[in-house]
């Protein structure tokens, strides 16, 4: 059975599912000892569950900014460029801005437009086929397809933490997996989920309360750290990938790829960002400290997510599915402290569909700069093998 099948066989949770924490993956390859493609190391993030790029990258020198969010507006957000501010929970990047290793591409998105599915938008991101919907035909992710694109490769590693395997890294170039101790994490709104599912379902009801109590508990101790509402969040599952990752990429692994989920905030946003924001903020200081200065500054990372969020909040205080959004990326390999892309506006008619961010990029178009800079990877194979029917356009220099 498929992911998009499995998932699709629980509709009754909806959206939720597709960005639950649960449906977490993390998956490596490498190189034979020749190292075909080099010495850098690509590491890609698949950020399940729409990540609101305008509240992460909030772009408040536009006049409408403030009025389109007057509670999520974040005045303690740090300046990047006089435009666009950072949100506070990843502050501690700042560091990396100011050492040109973080970056942001706004306004970017895939080709899929309009019917805002987390099943949809994840299958086309990992994909990466050019087609606003999922082709059933394609049964391998792009990343895969690089690997078949190039000769005297091996699979280092893949590994996966939950339930699934990375799309991305499916097909023909084989990949391993492993998975560490199953650990339970729930945002509020998956508890939330689950407690109306099985309101009345005697059979699971005590089940699913107790598996919560558990996680409350296990939230209390070691691997956690304070956040800005006050609360606490769990690190140490990512610290257990990470640390896992880095010793394989300090070896002959290439390219690893990484599922972080928990990033749908229909409600709530301000108090559930702050959380998947701190994870994704510590994957990335760790994956630092352990590659070293010198692997590190051949690494570049790239943290994708299915789709934005719309330019509104909603009446819950939380944002719904929308379409342009942000790739964040990192890395000492990186050309950073900017914020790439073209910035479409966001007053109304600059909206697509007067509700969404517009897309003013391909975010297919990042990932193959990217790698052509690091690997030398021919442009034809990028813009035929790898992401088929892809326009690269002028190079952006992303890289140093």
């Amino acid at each position: 059975m498929q992911r998009r099948d499995f998932l699709r066989g629980l509709g009754v949770l909806g959206c939720s599912v597709a960005a639950h924490p649960l449906m977490t993956t993390v998956t490596l390859a490498g190189s034979d000892g020749g190292r075909p493609l080099g010495d850098h190391r690509l590491v890609v993030m698949i950020l399940r569950g729409a990540m609101d790029g305008l509240d992460v990258v909030q772009p408040q020198g536009a006049a409408e900014f403030a009025s389109y969010r007057p509670q999520l507006l974040r005045p303690d957000a740090t300046d990047l460029d006089g435009f666009f501010r950072l949100h506070p929970a990843l502050g501690d990047l700042m560091p990396l801005w100011g050492a040109g290793e973080l970056g942001f591409v706004h306004a970017t998105s895939t080709p899929y437009r309009n019917k805002r599915s987390h099943f949809d938008g994840q299958d086309i991101l990992e994909a990466c086929t050019g087609l606003d919907v999922p082709d059933a035909a394609v049964r391998d992710g792009w990343l895969n397809r690089l690997l078949q694109s190039q000769s005297g490769l091996t699979s280092e590693t893949a590994y996966a933490v939950g339930i699934d395997a990375l799309p991305l890294l499916a097909g023909p170039a084989a990949v391993k997996e492993w998975a560490p101790e199953t650990r339970l994490a729930l945002t509020p709104q998956s508890r939330l989920l689950l407690e109306r599912v099985y309101h009345d379902d005697v059979l699971f009801q005590s089940a699913v309360l107790e598996a919560m109590e558990l996680a409350d508990a296990g939230n209390l101790g070691e691997g956690m750290i304070p956040n800005e509402t006050g609360g606490k969040v769990k690190l140490d599952d990512v610290d257990v990938l990470i640390d896992y990752a880095s010793a394989r990429l300090l070896q002959d692994t290439r390219i690893a790829a990484f599922s972080l989920s928990g990033w749908d905030t229909h409600k709530g946003q301000r108090e559930a960002l702050p959380k998947s924001l701190t994870r994704l903020q510590q994957a990335i200081l760790r994956l630092k400290l352990g590659l070293g200065p010198q692997v590190w500054g051949k690494t570049t990372v790239l943290a994708m997510t299915e789709f934005g969020r719309t330019a509104h909040e909603n009446g819950t205080q939380g944002t719904d599915h929308g379409t342009g959004g942000v790739m964040v990326m990192a890395g000492g390999a990186l050309r950073g402290g900017k914020v790439y892309g073209q910035w479409p506006g966001l007053a109304e008619a600059d909206l697509f569909e007067r509700r969404d961010l517009m897309p003013t990029s391909d975010v297919r178009a990042w990932a193959a700069h990217a790698m052509r800079g690091m690997y030398g990877i021919d442009r034809a194979v990028l813009e035929n093998a790898v992401f088929p029917g892809l326009q690269m356009g002028d190079d952006p220099g992303l890289l140093r």
